[in-house]
Protein backbone atom coordinates (compact mmCIF):
# COMPACT_ATOMS: atom_id res chain seq x y z
CA UNK A 1 0.00 0.00 0.00
CA UNK A 2 1.40 3.21 -1.27
CA UNK A 3 1.81 6.44 1.34
CA UNK A 4 -0.12 9.62 0.54
CA UNK A 5 3.43 11.10 -0.48
CA UNK A 6 4.24 8.28 -2.85
CA UNK A 7 0.65 8.16 -4.43
CA UNK A 8 0.89 11.64 -4.93
CA UNK A 9 4.42 11.51 -6.60
CA UNK A 10 3.08 8.49 -8.93
CA UNK A 11 0.20 10.13 -10.14
CA UNK A 12 2.05 13.02 -10.69
CA UNK A 13 4.72 11.25 -12.62
CA UNK A 14 1.81 9.43 -14.63
CA UNK A 15 0.37 12.27 -15.89
CA UNK A 16 3.62 14.08 -17.02
CA UNK A 17 5.11 10.46 -18.75
CA UNK A 18 1.52 10.22 -20.79
CA UNK A 19 1.81 14.17 -21.69
CA UNK A 20 5.53 13.60 -22.57
CA UNK A 21 6.85 10.04 -23.02
CA UNK A 22 10.16 9.52 -23.08
CA UNK A 23 11.77 8.24 -26.42
CA UNK A 24 11.70 4.64 -26.64
CA UNK A 25 9.98 4.02 -23.75
CA UNK A 26 6.35 3.61 -22.45
CA UNK A 27 5.93 3.04 -18.96
CA UNK A 28 2.19 2.73 -16.69
CA UNK A 29 1.36 1.51 -13.22
CA UNK A 30 -0.89 -1.48 -12.58
CA UNK A 31 -4.22 -0.16 -12.05
CA UNK A 32 -4.27 -2.32 -8.92
CA UNK A 33 -0.65 -0.83 -7.51
CA UNK A 34 0.74 2.17 -8.25
CA UNK A 35 4.04 1.40 -7.03
CA UNK A 36 4.17 -1.61 -9.55
CA UNK A 37 4.93 -0.24 -13.13
CA UNK A 38 5.50 -1.99 -16.44
CA UNK A 39 7.94 -0.66 -19.09
CA UNK A 40 8.46 -1.15 -22.03
CA UNK A 41 11.64 0.33 -24.14
CA UNK A 42 11.87 -0.34 -27.51
CA UNK A 43 15.23 -0.41 -29.34
CA UNK A 44 16.26 2.79 -30.50
CA UNK A 45 17.64 2.55 -34.17
CA UNK A 46 21.59 2.17 -35.04
CA UNK A 47 21.64 0.05 -32.03
CA UNK A 48 21.72 -3.65 -32.00
CA UNK A 49 18.40 -3.47 -30.04
CA UNK A 50 16.97 -1.87 -32.73
CA UNK A 51 12.46 -2.73 -32.99
CA UNK A 52 12.72 -5.15 -29.83
CA UNK A 53 10.00 -4.56 -27.46
CA UNK A 54 12.13 -5.14 -24.18
CA UNK A 55 9.16 -5.73 -21.13
CA UNK A 56 10.54 -4.79 -17.35
CA UNK A 57 8.88 -4.23 -13.91
CA UNK A 58 9.80 -1.01 -11.83
CA UNK A 59 8.76 -1.93 -8.15
CA UNK A 60 8.56 1.13 -6.03
CA UNK A 61 8.92 1.28 -2.17
CA UNK A 62 6.11 2.57 0.47
CA UNK A 63 8.66 5.48 0.96
CA UNK A 64 9.29 6.42 -2.46
CA UNK A 65 10.56 9.19 -3.49
CA UNK A 66 12.44 9.10 -0.63
CA UNK A 67 13.79 5.79 -1.44
CA UNK A 68 14.60 4.29 -5.08
CA UNK A 69 12.65 1.25 -6.75
CA UNK A 70 13.82 -2.31 -8.05
CA UNK A 71 14.24 -2.63 -11.66
CA UNK A 72 13.76 -5.65 -13.64
CA UNK A 73 14.23 -6.43 -17.17
CA UNK A 74 11.92 -9.42 -18.26
CA UNK A 75 12.33 -9.67 -21.89
CA UNK A 76 15.46 -11.55 -22.53
CA UNK A 77 17.56 -8.76 -24.44
CA UNK A 78 21.46 -9.67 -24.32
CA UNK A 79 22.39 -7.21 -22.06
CA UNK A 80 20.88 -8.09 -18.35
CA UNK A 81 19.58 -10.99 -16.99
CA UNK A 82 16.11 -11.62 -16.67
CA UNK A 83 13.01 -11.66 -14.10
CA UNK A 84 16.64 -10.48 -11.53
CA UNK A 85 16.87 -7.02 -9.36
CA UNK A 86 19.34 -4.40 -11.60
CA UNK A 87 22.23 -2.99 -9.64
CA UNK A 88 22.42 0.94 -11.24
CA UNK A 89 23.01 3.92 -9.15
CA UNK A 90 19.00 4.49 -9.53
CA UNK A 91 18.25 1.52 -8.18
CA UNK A 92 17.59 -0.09 -4.24
CA UNK A 93 20.80 -1.42 -4.34
CA UNK A 94 22.50 1.80 -4.00
CA UNK A 95 20.14 3.77 -1.54
CA UNK A 96 22.64 6.58 -0.78
CA UNK A 97 23.06 7.71 -4.67
CA UNK A 98 19.47 7.97 -5.14
CA UNK A 99 18.01 10.98 -5.46
CA UNK A 100 14.15 12.72 -4.73
CA UNK A 101 14.31 14.29 -7.62
CA UNK A 102 14.32 11.63 -9.88
CA UNK A 103 11.35 10.17 -11.68
CA UNK A 104 10.16 7.74 -13.07
CA UNK A 105 11.40 9.30 -16.71
CA UNK A 106 14.42 9.50 -15.23
CA UNK A 107 14.92 6.08 -14.33
CA UNK A 108 14.09 4.72 -17.14
CA UNK A 109 15.65 7.22 -19.73
CA UNK A 110 19.18 5.85 -17.38
CA UNK A 111 18.03 2.21 -17.86
CA UNK A 112 17.97 2.48 -21.68
CA UNK A 113 21.14 4.43 -21.45
CA UNK A 114 22.97 1.67 -19.59
CA UNK A 115 21.46 -0.83 -21.59
CA UNK A 116 23.26 0.71 -24.84
CA UNK A 117 26.38 0.57 -22.94
CA UNK A 118 28.79 -2.37 -22.17
CA UNK A 119 29.69 -1.47 -18.47
CA UNK A 120 29.33 -4.61 -16.23
CA UNK A 121 27.15 -4.35 -13.39
CA UNK A 122 25.01 -7.07 -10.92
CA UNK A 123 22.81 -8.30 -13.08
CA UNK A 124 24.35 -7.50 -16.82
CA UNK A 125 25.23 -10.32 -18.77
CA UNK A 126 28.29 -10.45 -21.67
CA UNK A 127 26.91 -11.45 -25.18
CA UNK A 128 27.95 -10.47 -28.79
CA UNK A 129 26.51 -7.72 -30.92
CA UNK A 130 25.58 -10.44 -33.25
CA UNK A 131 23.87 -12.12 -29.86
CA UNK A 132 21.65 -8.34 -28.94
CA UNK A 133 19.87 -8.67 -33.08
CA UNK A 134 19.33 -11.97 -32.70
CA UNK A 135 17.54 -11.07 -29.17
CA UNK A 136 15.52 -7.93 -30.75
CA UNK A 137 14.30 -9.86 -33.42
CA UNK A 138 12.88 -12.85 -31.10
CA UNK A 139 11.56 -9.88 -28.45
CA UNK A 140 7.85 -9.07 -29.60
CA UNK A 141 7.33 -13.14 -30.40
CA UNK A 142 8.93 -13.51 -26.22
CA UNK A 143 6.28 -10.99 -25.25
CA UNK A 144 3.64 -11.78 -27.19
CA UNK A 145 4.00 -15.77 -26.40
CA UNK A 146 4.52 -14.99 -22.52
CA UNK A 147 1.39 -14.97 -20.21
CA UNK A 148 2.92 -12.75 -17.38
CA UNK A 149 3.66 -9.81 -19.81
CA UNK A 150 0.38 -10.37 -21.29
CA UNK A 151 -1.61 -9.97 -18.17
CA UNK A 152 0.25 -7.81 -16.67
CA UNK A 153 0.62 -5.04 -19.47
CA UNK A 154 -3.04 -5.47 -20.35
CA UNK A 155 -3.39 -4.36 -16.58
CA UNK A 156 -1.97 -1.36 -17.09
CA UNK A 157 -2.81 -0.87 -20.49
CA UNK A 158 0.31 -0.71 -22.52
CA UNK A 159 -1.31 -3.79 -23.88
CA UNK A 160 -3.12 -1.30 -26.16
CA UNK A 161 -0.31 0.19 -27.43
CA UNK A 162 1.53 -2.43 -28.35
CA UNK A 163 -1.33 -4.53 -29.33
CA UNK A 164 -1.27 -2.24 -32.38
CA UNK A 165 2.31 -2.95 -33.22
CA UNK A 166 2.48 -6.65 -32.79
Amino acid sequence: MATKSAYKRLTKEYINIMKNPPPFIIAKPLESNILEWHYVITGPPDSPYHNGEYHGILNFPTEYPYKPPSIKMMTPNGRFKTNFRLCLSMSDYHPKTWNPAWSVSTILTGLLSFMLEETPTTGSIITSKKDKIEFSKKSKEYNRNDLKFRSNISKCYIYIYLKKRF
